[in-house]
């Protein structure tokens, strides 16, 4: 369904409300990764030109506890809600916002009939790009290390097109598919369990790619692959979101060699720009606003 507000006098309401500020409360568990911080800052900045007041809610991994912010939020009575997590673990609560006539947007979340619209990047054609890229440069052989996170639509999807990918090529073999624990950013944890691959596989050429759904999981298997003395063996480390830790990587010429930029402070003032439309009464009839990409690389990694 497309979110409309419910009834005139609700329009009205928003009509007699205009000399206040909005009241919006953005909700994610994921705001240790750098891309959420950037997209989040994004949609402060546009919310501030347009004067509204806004209440960013962190759960901290807590996917669950969501639930409880987006109903807290509605007891608040604010005038809408910006969320960051896979709308499908959170349906209570998005059941609760549109009783409410309180309009929800997707910032990089997945897509939902009880949202407004989903801002986000397409997910589809970064997972391709950077997954060709790597059996390109494998010659179409090789073990491969996937790093995924299937609890989160839109990095669940870049697996997916992974994995589809590679099954294209018959002498690559995915070698293990690791999900690691996001609570404190994913980089910790991502080297201790590429310590773990490593230490399985010890021989040279054991191992050709790791491929990883977002930059996190790409820094820790660099770390686990340097520190292990393995940095020579020509083991092609792939990326998506190209952050600042990831473009210096990329740009020092290590085994860290692509990743692909989102412009995560576009979505952002995308997801505001959505918003405007319907705290303004309108109708947003697209349920899935797309932001550009760009292939990150040594050429350009320092831009």
């Amino acid at each position: 369904m497309k979110f409309i507000l419910k009834t005139a006098a609700s329009v009205l309401a928003l009509t007699a409300s205009s000399a206040f500020a909005e009241t919006i409360a953005v909700i994610t568990p994921y705001l240790a990764q750098p891309g959420t911080q950037a997209a989040i800052e994004g949609f402060e900045a546009a919310a501030a030109e347009n004067g509204w007041d806004v209440n960013v809610i962190d759960t901290a991994g807590d996917v669950a506890a969501v639930i409880s912010r987006i109903e807290d939020s509605v007891i608040q009575n604010v005038d809408a809600i910006v969320l960051n997590v896979d709308p499908a673990q959170v349906n209570v609560g998005l059941l609760t916002a549109a009783d409410a006539g309180i309009p929800v947007v997707g910032l990089d979340a997945g897509a939902d009939d009880l949202l407004v619209a989903n801002v986000t990047s397409n997910g589809y054609a970064m997972a391709a790009e950077t997954s060709v890229y790597v059996a390109d440069r494998i010659g179409g052989s090789g073990n491969v290390v996937m790093f995924v996170f299937d609890a989160f639509p839109p990095v669940q999807i870049r697996s997916v097109v992974a994995d589809a990918v590679f099954g294209n090529y018959p002498d690559i073999d995915v070698l293990d598919r690791v999900t690691p624990d996001v609570s404190d950013g994913g980089i910790a944890d991502s080297r201790a369990m590429m310590e773990a691959i490593l230490a399985a596989n010890p021989e040279p050429g054991s191992i050709s790619a790791v491929w990883a759904a977002w930059d996190q999981p790409a820094l820790g298997a660099l770390q686990a692959i340097e520190d292990a003395g393995r940095g020579d063996e020509g083991i092609v480390i792939t990326g998506i979101d190209a952050n600042p830790q990831a473009r210096d990587a990329i740009a020092a010429g290590g085994n860290f060699e692509a990743s692909i930029a989102q412009d995560f402070n576009l979505m952002g003032v995308q997801a505001a720009s959505v918003l405007e439309v319907v705290l303004g009464g309108g109708e947003h009839r697209a349920s899935v606003v797309y932001v550009p990409t760009q292939l990150i690389n040594a050429a350009n990694a320092a831009e």
